[in-house]
Formats: structure tokens, C-alpha cells, sequence
């Protein structure tokens, strides 16, 4: 599978496999609606209230929500920008908690395993350092366990 696009040509990053009990219908819309983005997005420590959060998925659509840490304390509004949107298995979009046109690139690509079984590959390009990938990939690792357990919910 060749490497997605990354911002300015950077191939560092971040790559995460998963394996969801859930049919891959169910899990793309774990990424294309509101509801069930904001309820895993920020894992169990954050919160992502649902007035925040806009989603115009489709090519050049943009999204955005905020992220309410530390109960209360600190938050951090997302933002990007749907680059590729090929339902259910092929989502490209922007993500940036910065002012300007800073960000990273995110593709996420859902296989059908079939028995009711999902593979996501996850990945997240840009001008990010080494340790800061590490801590990313440790937060998104977090979201995906929200998800599964999401999906074991329903």
C-alpha cells in the first residue's frame, strides 16, 4: 500500500493498527458522526461537548469541535479539513490545534475482515517532533480503546 500524502513531503509519524469487533459500517461512522466522535474523541479524561462539534464530511468540508481537559481547566479547538471521503473505508483530513495553516495529515482506511470484524489502519503525517508523535500516538491509542469499547456498547 503506497504512503498517503504528507504535509511538505515528511514521512515521519505515526502508524496504529486496530482490529474492531464491529462491522466496518459501524465503525466509519464512529469517524463521520458527531455523536460518536465526540463521544470518543478525547478518550475517558476529556470532553467533547456535542454543541462543538462540526462535521461536513466531504471532500473540502471542514470539521471542527472542542476538547474540554483537565475537567474544566484547559480547551483546545480542533479544526481541519476533509481532504479524501470514500465511505466506509477511506478517510483523509486535516487535524491542527494551531492558529494558521499548520497541520497534520490523518488517513484512516477500514478493511472489512468479515465475521462482523473491522481493521483500521490509522495514519498521521506532518512537521511534528519525535516525542511529540510518542505522545500522540499514546492519546489516539486511548481514543481507540474508547472506540471498542463504544462499539461493544451497541
Amino acid at each position: 500500500m503506497a504512503e498517503p500524502p504528507s504535509p511538505e513531503g515528511t514521512t515521519e509519524g505515526i502508524t496504529i493498527t486496530r482490529v474492531f469487533d464491529a462491522p466496518r459500517e459501524r465503525v466509519w461512522k464512529e469517524w463521520t458522526e458527531p455523536e460518536r466522535f465526540a463521544d470518543w474523541f478525547g478518550g475517558s479524561e476529556s470532553e467533547v461537548p456535542l454543541s462543538t462539534v462540526s462535521m461536513d464530511v466531504r471532500p473540502g468540508g471542514s470539521w471542527r469541535l472542542t476538547m474540554i481537559v483537565d475537567p474544566g481547566c484547559r480547551e483546545i479547538h480542533w479544526k481541519g479539513e476533509y481532504r479524501e471521503v470514500v465511505g466506509p473505508e477511506r478517510l483523509v483530513f486535516t487535524i491542527s490545534d494551531q492558529p494558521g495553516d499548520a497541520y497534520e495529515l490523518i488517513t484512516v482506511v477500514l478493511t472489512d475482515l468479515g465475521d462482523g470484524r473491522t481493521e483500521m489502519l490509522f495514519q498521521q503525517r506532518g512537521h511534528m517532533s519525535a516525542e511529540q508523535y510518542e505522545h500522540a500516538e499514546g492519546g489516539w491509542s486511548l481514543f481507540f480503546d474508547r472506540i471498542a469499547e463504544h462499539l461493544a456498547e451497541a
